[in-house]
C-alpha cells in the first residue's frame, strides 16, 4: 500500500510551508532516511526525510508551491501501485523570491495523510479580488511596442473599444521624443529582456546616453518579493507593535568591574562573553520577577513556571531567535556552553524547531555593532524584551568626581498591559545591580565550579 508523504509542521505557529526543492524525482528509489525534498519555513530553510522505503511514485506539490502543514505533498510506495482517490493539493506557486543564503535542518516527512481544511459552506463569501481589466492592442501595435522596448499600457487606443493600434503607437513615441533617445544596442537588449521601459530610464552617458549601467541600475531598483521569514517577521514585529502597548525603560550599567573580572577568568582559560553574564542576570531577575516572565492576551494572563530565554541571532536571511529552555536551572558555564551550541547552529542553519519556539523572554544584544542605545520590539507571546547596547568609555561622576569608566545601556521593552513602569523599573535595575556587584559574581561562579 502506497505510503502518504505530507508537509510536516516544523514550529507550533507555522501554518503553511513552500517546496523550494526536490531532491528526488517521480520513478526514484527511496530507502528510509533519505532527503525527499527541501521547504521554507517562517524561520529557516529545512530538509525533509522519509519514513519509509520503496519508490516514489507520485509529486503532488511542485516546487515552488505552498501548501498548509499536514497535507500530502507525495506518495511513496512500490512500482505499479494504485494511489487511493485522495484530493490532490498542488499549492499555491511562489514568485521567485530574493536570494537569501540556504539554511538547512532536518525534519521528518509525516505519516499521516491530511486534507488540507475546507471553509465551511456556511461561511460568509470572502470578497473576489479585483481582476486586472485585459490590455486591448492590436498584434502589430504590441511587435511595435516589444522593438521600441516601451510598455504600452499608458498609450491611449484609438481603435475599436479603445483598442490600441500601431498608429497609437507611433504616435506615442513620437510624442516622448523617442527618436532622440539614446541608448547603446546592448544596454537596450538588457532593458527589453529585463522589460524595463526605455522612456523610464535616466541615462548617465555622454549626452544623456543610456548605458548598459543605467540599464543595471534599473534593474537593481525593481522590486522584489521579501523572503518567506522576512515576510512572517515583519507581520508578527508588526502585530505585535500595532497591537501590545510597549513601554520603554532604559537604565546605565558601569561594566567596568565586570570586564576585568572577565579577563580574569580569561586568564585561567574560562571563557566567557558579556552576553553570558547578562543572561544570567536576566534569568535570575525573572524568577524574582515573575510577571516579567509571563504572557498575556489583554483578558487572562499565564505564568510561566520556567525562563526559556530566547538569544535573537541576526543571520543574513533574517532574524532567528534560539531558545535556551529552563535557563533558571543552569549555572554561568551551563548557559554559555548552552546558548555557545544554539548560536553555532543559528549560523549554520542547523537549529531544530524546538530550539527555536517556546520562549517566555528575550535579549537582543547589539553590543559589537557600536550601538549606543536601542530599542526592540517585543516577540509575540512574550510580556518584555531587553535591548543591549554598546559598552562605551563615558565620563561619570563617582564619589563626587569625574571619572571614566565603561557604560552600558540596557532597554526593557515591555507589554504595558501586564507590566507598569514601576515593575519595568525595578526589573531593570534588578539586572544593573547584579551586573555591577563583582563580589556577587565571584561568589557565584566560584561556587559552579
Amino acid at each position: 500500500m502506497p505510503h502518504p508523504i505530507a508537509m510536516p509542521k516544523p514550529g507550533q505557529f507555522t501554518e503553511e510551508c513552500t517546496i523550494v526543492k526536490w531532491l528526488k524525482r517521480e520513478g526514484d528509489r527511496v530507502a528510509q532516511g533519505d532527503i525527499l525534498f527541501e521547504i521554507e519555513t517562517d524561520k529557516a530553510n529545512m530538509e525533509v526525510e522519509s519514513f519509509f522505503e520503496g519508490t516514489l511514485l507520485k509529486i503532488l506539490t511542485p516546487e515552488g508551491g505552498t501548501v498548509p502543514v499536514q497535507t500530502v505533498v507525495a506518495w511513496v510506495g512500490q512500482p505499479g501501485e494504485a494511489l487511493p482517490a485522495a484530493p490532490q493539493v498542488e499549492g499555491r506557486s511562489q514568485k521567485a523570491e530574493v536570494s537569501q543564503p540556504k539554511q538547512e535542518t532536518k525534519a521528518v516527512a509525516a505519516a499521516v495523510p491530511a486534507v488540507a481544511p475546507q471553509a465551511s459552506s456556511l461561511a460568509p463569501q470572502a470578497a473576489q479580488p479585483v481582476v486586472p481589466q485585459r490590455l486591448r492592442i492590436s498584434p502589430r501595435a504590441k511587435a511595435l511596442a516589444e522593438r521600441s522596448v516601451i510598455h504600452p499600457a499608458p498609450i491611449h487606443g484609438t481603435g475599436p473599444g479603445g483598442r490600441i493600434v500601431e498608429k497609437d503607437v507611433r504616435a506615442y513615441l513620437e510624442a516622448k521624443g523617442y527618436a532622440q533617445l539614446k541608448i547603446t544596442p546592448t544596454a537596450k537588449a538588457m532593458a527589453a529582456q529585463a522589460q524595463l521601459d526605455v522612456l523610464a530610464l535616466r541615462g548617465t552617458g555622454e549626452g544623456g546616453k543610456i548605458t548598459v549601467a543605467d540599464v543595471q541600475r534599473a534593474v537593481a531598483e525593481q522590486p522584489q518579493a521579501l523572503s518567506k521569514m522576512r515576510q512572517v517577521i515583519a507581520r508578527r514585529l508588526t502585530q505585535s507593535f500595532t497591537g501590545t502597548p510597549h513601554f520603554f525603560v532604559t537604565v546605565a550599567v558601569d561594566m567596568t568591574d565586570l570586564l576585568a573580572y572577565r579577563a580574569e577568568l580569561k586568564a585561567q582559560g574560562r571563557l566567557y562573553s558579556v552576553t553570558d553574564f547578562i543572561a544570567l542576570a536576566v534569568t535570575l531577575s525573572l524568577k524574582e520577577f515573575p510577571t516579567v516572565n509571563s504572557s498575556t492576551d489583554g483578558k487572562n494572563v499565564w505564568w510561566h513556571s520556567q525562563v526559556n530565554l530566547g538569544l535573537a541571532v541576526s543571520l543574513d536571511s533574517g532574524l532567528v531567535v534560539p531558545v535556551v529552555h529552563d535557563a533558571g536551572k543552569l549555572t554561568l558555564a551551563e548557559l554559555h556552553d548552552r546558548a555557545a551550541a544554539l548560536f553555532e547552529k543559528a549560523r549554520h542553519g542547523k537549529l531544530l524547531p524546538d530550539e527555536m519556539t517556546g520562549g517566555t523572554f528575550t535579549i537582543s544584544n547589539m553590543g559589537m555593532l557600536n550601538v549606543e542605545s536601542f530599542t526592540a520590539i517585543i516577540n509575540p507571546g512574550e510580556a518584555a524584551i531587553l535591548a543591549v547596547s554598546s559598552t562605551t568609555q563615558q565620563p561619570v561622576v563617582r564619589d563626587g568626581k569625574i571619572v571614566v569608566r565603561q557604560m552600558m545601556k540596557i532597554t526593557l521593552s515591555s507589554d504595558h498591559r501586564i507590566v507598569d513602569g514601576a515593575l519595568a523599573a525595578h526589573f531593570a535595575n534588578a539586572i544593573k545591580t547584579k551586573l555591577e556587584n563583582i563580589e556577587w559574581w565571584r561568589q557565584l561562579v566560584c561556587c559552579a565550579v
